[in-house]
């Protein structure tokens, strides 16, 4: 099992050194934990605020920014492959740079936590997983961002 991930960055922002890589780990690292079976392929886009704003609002209706969006190519655990590849195509990811760094300063804990957060999270999303209601599934869903974190070494310390 491996995942190619597609990065590329717009706005003419400037990722700090590792966080390509990071980011690809913590695919990886949700697709082994999920015991995700097969070759697949993800596209992550890392954009500013005003970007993700206005995607929000096309896609969701929602005019307002937002730290992170998800756009699953699969459903129920079926994904084409791409006939180039014979990968399985899992989605796309969009982060908000500037999202990611205010929240890693709000939450107080590192830049390369909160984007590898945000990855694993979207990544839970693009094979199914959803928190729209709440309850049970959004328990799940932290729980396994965690356990992931922790796999990645980027576990919040527990006191």
């Amino acid at each position: 099992m491996s995942a190619k991930v597609n990065i590329s960055v717009r706005n003419k922002i400037k990722l700090p050194t590792g966080a390509r890589l990071l980011i690809r780990k913590a695919c990886n690292a949700t697709l082994n934990y999920e015991n995700f079976e097969g070759n697949s392929e993800v596209d992550v886009t890392v954009v500013n605020d005003e970007t993700i704003k206005e995607m929000n609002y096309e896609h969701r209706n929602i005019d307002s920014s937002t730290d992170v969006l998800s756009f699953p190519l699969g459903q129920d655990g079926n994904y084409d492959k791409n006939p180039a590849t014979n990968a399985y195509m899992l989605g796309d990811i969009v982060i908000s740079f500037e999202h990611a760094e205010k929240q890693a300063h709000l939450y107080g804990h590192s830049l390369e936590r909160e984007i590898a957060f945000l990855t694993v999270h979207s990544m839970l999303h693009l094979l199914g997983y959803d928190h729209v209601d709440g309850g049970l599934q959004q328990a799940t869903m932290r729980e396994k961002e965690e356990a992931i974190l922790d796999l990645l070494g980027l576990a919040v310390n527990k006191v």
